[in-house]
């Protein structure tokens, strides 16, 4: 009998292919484990740093209102209106008035002075990215706080003294809290926050820290994790991981056989798609937390093949900006909801649509008129288009932002800033750009209702907004629950599964319309079942 070389080859492959996979099995479990710990990780200390720099940037936006209103004298008078700017912002203990070399003149509240264990000089301040803006530890018989000056003018200064509640870094996960610290300090290495438990061993040997750095201020947020601890933890995907490379060592010879029968790169498939207009817009509604009513929907991205199935935006949004696809496809999806719900739009004025667009896209030539053309074209008012500037890549040109968003105003398209308070976009930043809409993110929003710190929050951004005359709008709800406490804190508009998830234009306009008729439930219309590629 002749040897069967083909199928033997092939049995060996395979055989090859399992024995591979198991022995890495191990290795490889371990790995992803291991980076999934350090990405939660790294994005805990990002989200520690960012709500550092939100205090920086509520001081930073206090001190400009008092410097727009003129010399700060050190008057009855004069300390009483700047007390009452304390008493505002719930972060800032005190604002004291300086000399040139930072010695104190005067302070809103005398008293406080006396609390002060020392004081630095001007020379020892550390200046932000743009030097307009000096930190430095103030040091109290009571704790620690932290001081923000900015100059008025060549002859005086002002600093707020900032409190920064420990309590607003508790962000660890249960398993890791009692084995773990949350520090925030200056770049020349002096503390200025702190969360932590006594059971944290000491010993720098035994823990494992993961930090980052800010980009605007010189702060820097780090987490030390008991190293023992961090091993127990979230262990779970360890046998499930290794179960499956049997599986996927079988699959292996499959899929690269597959792969080199039919060659396409990624981008050439998007590109196929975009000839074929398989982008198309999913709608979730957009509606009034106290009323409940459709105000709006935002528009998101799916990709729909040719065979039904249904591809999520994280496996193709992120190459799509880097091979210069996003544009093409944003206008595409642009174009079809906007003509999908034009009946909708013109019978309903006040009725809005929300895009995302990223940075690069916005300020790139030709964008404005592009857009008013695709809108002219679909018969909408700009009045009812709102640009949601997404968080993905940061602004580098602040000022060609502003100025792009300046002229859709002009024309009277609305923009929103997507991600506040865990995007890339610091409060300062949002005050300048001049959009119309604040965006809070789901991370806010999920703990609203059992972490006082969420709501400080939310409250801080409601009360930011007002004063920038911007709306807010809470976008990831999905608890009534949530619904009550943003109401509470003042947020009018909202987002999320507690109404509905995405839905094809004509799922949604079906939804729509038993909403408005009174018929709907107050649960979502489920979207009938698509098959997942």
């Amino acid at each position: 009998m002749k040897p069967r070389w083909p199928g033997t080859a092939y049995i060996l492959l395979v055989g090859l292919s399992i024995g591979a996979f198991m022995t890495g099995g191990h290795f490889a479990a371990t790995a992803l484990i291991d980076a999934q710990r350090s990405k939660e990780l790294r994005e805990l200390s990002e989200v520690a740093l960012r709500r550092s720099e939100v205090a920086v940037d509520e001081g930073v936006v206090t001190l400009d209102e008092l410097i727009k209103r003129g010399p700060i004298v050190c008057d009855a008078a004069a300390l009483q209106a700047v007390r009452l700017r304390v008493y505002q912002r719930s972060g800032i203990k005190d604002i004291r008035a300086v000399n040139p070399d930072g010695s104190v003149v005067c302070s809103a509240y005398a008293e406080t002075l006396e609390f002060d264990k020392g004081w630095v000089d001007r020379a020892d301040m550390l200046p932000a990215r743009n030097d307009a803006v000096r930190l430095f530890r103030v040091d109290q018989f009571y704790g620690i706080a932290l001081g923000v000056l900015k100059d008025v003018d060549a002859k005086s200064s002002l600093v707020a003294i900032l409190g920064i509640n420990g309590d607003l870094f508790d962000i660890m996960p249960a398993e890791l809290r009692d084995h773990s610290e949350v520090v925030v300090e200056l770049s020349n290495g002096a503390k200025v926050a702190q969360y932590s438990s006594d059971e944290l061993q000491s010993s720098p040997s035994s823990s494992k820290t993961f930090g980052k750095a800010s980009e605007r201020y010189p702060l820097r947020a780090t987490i030390r994790v008991d190293a023992a601890a961090l091993d127990r933890w979230n262990r779970e995907p360890y046998l499930p991981i290794t179960g499956l490379a049997l599986v996927l060592g079988s699959a292996f010879g499959l899929l690269l056989a597959g792969a080199v029968a039919r060659p396409k790169s990624p981008v050439a498939e998007l590109d196929r798609a975009l000839a074929a207009r398989e982008f198309r817009p999913f709608l979730q509604p957009l509606f009034d937390l106290r009323t409940g009513a459709i105000t709006g929907c935002e528009v998101l991205a799916r990709w729909v093949r040719a065979d039904g199935s249904v591809i999520p935006p994280l496996r193709f949004i992120q190459l799509a900006e880097s091979s210069g696809r996003i544009e093409p496809m944003t206008w595409q999806i642009v174009s079809a909801a906007l003509e999908e719900l034009r009946p909708i739009l013109t019978k309903d004025k006040s009725f809005k649509v929300s895009i995302n667009i990223v940075p690069h896209h916005m300020v790139s030539p030709g964008f404005v008129g592009e857009l008013r053309r695709i809108v002219g074209a679909a018969l909408v008012s700009p009045r009812q288009v709102v640009l949601e500037l997404t968080e993905r890549e940061e602004l580098e040109d602040l000022e060609a932002a502003a100025s792009v968003i300046a002229e859709l105003g002009e024309h009277g398209f609305q923009v929103a800033i997507d991600d506040v308070g865990t995007g890339h976009s610091g409060l300062s930043q949002i005050q300048r750009l001049g959009a119309n809409i604040l965006k809070i993110d789901k991370f806010f929003i999920d703990s609203i209702t059992r972490d006082s710190t969420a709501k400080a929050v939310v409250e801080m951004l409601v009360r930011l907004a007002r004063e920038l005359k911007m709306s807010v709008l809470a976008e990831g709800i999905e608890t009534r629950e949530q619904i009550s406490a943003l109401i509470a804190c003042g947020v009018e508009d909202g987002q999320g599964y507690v109404v509905s998830p995405p839905l094809s234009v004509p799922h949604f306009i079906a939804f729509l319309e038993r909403q408005r008729a009174g018929a709907a439930s107050s649960e979502y219309v489920e979207e009938p079942p698509v098959r997942a590629a």
